[in-house]
């Protein structure tokens, strides 16, 4: 009798769970369905320079907004802006900063930066509050220790929130098989393909499960390369074969995890395009290769489009136009705001770019704003708080 009764309560249970899973799935499925809708009722409502706008992210390398660049923010409503050191004085002049920017904007912005660890963090850069340093990548990496990585990614994100930054160019997901490589150097968790696809997708998720948007780079993989892509283009000189069995593991790896950002390094991969096209204009490893062989359907953002691996051998034009047609959404740092719109606007009237093509983009994009997109401010207090201090001296004992 006793053993029925244990196994009717586990038949209840099991019912009661299942159930609670169906009812979990259609909320999430009435969800989308709302998100989906209210997606499709602002894409149609919007101008085709209201459409390219969303497209850019835009940067302002001074500590406050004059005139003329919060006119140029209201009038080209860019998707984003990212931060630089030059943005961050004192925590009120900052957090000032960012609200005004942040009210240009009719459609929520993405407030992003670079905050990697070690050599690359932004926030260090705050006169008046002690922020907590991160280590650099290797360090971490060295630990061999997910649950750290992860911890990790939940410091910087509650602390870019204190400031309501909701997107990281973070985690580095390439691989470095070159010691003469400086360029990424000690920003990569190392040189094995497992440690770096487990240790930048743990930090990613320590991010992402704290509100802040996480950005996987540099897609193909800068590690064995040993130019500086903001001085000239870098050729990787490996088969496709070879890319798949080392520098896109992670990137697979971080596409089979649910990634929603991927950054496109300027980097000419001559086995697949047969040129040196950088791939950030390339639509065989955009297109092609990342999305159709690899399935990644997310956002997808180039590196800073004012890096000389670009300009010094493309007009303005021409890498929009490129960058467009390869398959990118977001446009990292156009030299202009009022240029990239314009010279969009000729490419779509010359037929060179469909506004269908457009659409796609700025459907994705909205779509990862409506789901994921935080506005949340957290507490100061956070901010070299003796909690955070403590998870980051575990990195170096």
């Amino acid at each position: 009798m006793e053993k029925i009764k244990i196994f009717i309560a586990c038949i209840i249970l099991c019912v009661f769970l299942f159930l609670n899973f169906v009812s979990i799935e259609n909320k999430a499925i009435q969800m989308d369905n709302k998100i989906k809708t209210e997606v499709e009722q602002q894409l149609e409502s919007m101008t085709l320079e209201e459409k390219i706008g969303q497209m850019l992210i835009t940067y302002y390398r001074k500590e406050t907004v004059d005139d003329q660049f919060k006119e140029e923010l209201e009038k080209y409503q860019p998707s984003g802006f990212i931060l630089f050191r030059e943005n961050f004085t004192n925590y009120e002049n900052t957090i000032q900063l960012i609200e005004t920017i942040e009210n240009t904007a009719k459609i929520p912005l993405f407030i992003t930066i670079d905050q990697e660890g070690g050599r690359v963090q932004r926030l260090k850069e705050l006169e008046d509050s002690y922020v907590t340093q991160i280590p650099s990548m290797t360090e971490l990496g060295n630990t061999n220790n997910l649950t750290l990585a992860y911890d990790v990614g939940k410091v910087i994100a509650e602390e870019l929130q204190v400031f309501g930054i909701n997107m990281d160019f973070a985690p580095v997901l390439d691989i470095v098989d070159n010691v003469q490589n400086r360029v990424i150097g000690d920003r990569s968790f190392g040189s094995n393909a497992d440690l770096v696809s487990k240790m930048g997708i743990s930090l990613a998720k320590g991010l992402e499960d704290n509100g802040v948007i996480a950005v996987y780079k540099h897609f193909p993989g800068h590690g064995s390369t040993i130019l500086d892509s903001h001085y000239d283009l870098p050729v990787i000189e490996k088969t496709k074969e070879e890319l798949f069995s080392s520098d896109l593991v992670p990137f697979k790896r971080a596409i089979e995890s649910g990634a929603e950002v991927i950054m496109i390094g300027h980097l000419a991969v001559p086995s697949i395009t047969k040129s040196e096209i950088p791939a950030s204009l390339s639509k065989e490893l955009i297109t092609g290769l990342l999305k159709q062989e690899m399935g990644y359907n997310g956002l997808i953002v180039t590196d800073a489009l004012n890096m000389k691996a670009l300009t010094n051998h493309y007009s303005e034009k021409d890498i929009y136009e490129l960058a467009i047609n390869a398959g990118v959404d977001l446009l990292l740092m156009p030299s202009s705001l009022e240029g990239a719109v314009t010279y969009i606007k000729q490419s779509v009237a010359e037929g060179k770019i469909t506004e269908e093509r457009i659409n796609e983009s700025v459907y994705k994009i909205l779509t990862l704003k409506y789901k994921k997109l935080s506005l949340e401010k957290r507490d100061r207090a956070l901010l070299g708080s003796e909690s955070h201090v403590a998870i980051v001296k575990r990195v170096q004992p």
